[in-house]
């Protein structure tokens, strides 16, 4: 078989570990930027708010991933 039968699959794992891995970048930007450890209020001290808020962070930047990998 050739490989441009199987272009749109490799194309869609490469640009889904891209996007993986800029969301990754991302998220460890925003740790450096906040004065709290975000994991460490959201797993021990069980705060809500700012799990709220972090889940926001993640749809927003993979929204933003998502339309510039789709272009």
């Amino acid at each position: 078989m050739d490989l441009i039968h199987y272009q749109p699959v490799i194309n869609s794992i490469l640009f889904s570990f891209l996007g993986i891995i800029i969301l990754l970048a991302a998220y460890f930007v925003i740790e450096k930027i906040t004065p709290e450890n975000t994991w460490k209020e959201v797993v021990e001290k069980n705060n809500v708010a700012v799990a709220i808020v972090l889940a926001a962070f993640i749809i927003g930047i993979s929204m933003i991933i998502s339309a510039a990998i789709h272009g």
